[in-house]
């Protein structure tokens, strides 16, 4: 099972493709290519994936035939195009047909991961609307007051605190991805993300201490697991 993030990029220019697997990649990312909108569509119907970033001007079927299909059985994968075209009708017609975001070339690969990393926070914040209150062992987890309740003690959270302890309690007893978390909330993978996220941690462990059956523990070389001891 990958635990990182699986984006689906459709691309017929070679050159751009390539570019874009091998940066996406290098961040992170797990990439399924596509070159063209047929194929497209079959490897969303193939595989789960995380989000879709989708070149307008495509043989076989164009982006916004193939959001279009997408949308019928999918309402929440995000979709992201990429299109030389820069008329407002065709943003308007790509917004219609279901697009998440909109991203006219040329581009910058700082740009893209910019745009990217927004969407899919946005879809991590809407994955689960009616999940906001936790139990976590004797602790109460409320992630919009961002409060961590165990008995009389009530500890408030930072707004960084509780996006990462919800990431880890909607995953209970399950691991994390290092990598995806890095992506999700932080928005950034470099080796200063990486320490601050530890410092985070670190300040959750803390506050888990009141109840000793809880911990979050390093799967070495992966990520993270929020568990209950038996």
């Amino acid at each position: 099972m990958n635990l990182g993030i699986k984006l689906l990029v459709a691309e017929d220019d070679p050159n751009l493709g390539t570019i874009l697997k091998a940066y996406l990649t290098q961040k992170g990312y797990t990439v399924v290519w596509a070159k063209d909108g047929g194929e497209a569509l079959r490897s969303h119907e193939e595989q789960e994936v995380d989000a879709i970033i989708l070149d307008v001007m495509m043989p076989v079927k164009d982006g916004f035939e193939v959001a279009r299909e997408i949308r019928r059985t999918d309402k929440k994968v995000p979709i992201i195009f990429l299109t030389a075209k820069t008329l407002e009708a065709d943003k308007l017609k790509g917004f219609d047909v279901g697009a998440d975001d909109y991203i006219t070339k040329p581009f910058s690969m700082e740009e893209l991961l910019a745009r990217l990393n927004a969407t899919m926070r946005r879809s991590f914040n809407e994955d689960r609307p009616d999940k906001n209150v936790f139990q976590i062992g004797g602790f109460t987890f409320d992630y919009l007051r961002q409060t961590l309740t165990f008995s009389d003690t009530v500890q408030r959270l930072t707004a960084k605190e509780s996006d990462l302890l919800r990431m880890f309690a909607v995953n209970f007893n399950q691991i994390v991805d290092r990598q995806s978390t890095l992506q999700k909330i932080w928005h950034d993978d470099s080796i200063f993300a990486a320490r601050s996220m530890d410092v985070y941690i670190a300040k959750l462990r803390k506050y888990l201490k009141l109840d000793p059956t809880v911990e979050i523990v390093n799967v070495h070389g992966v990520g993270f697991k929020l568990m209950q001891k038996a």
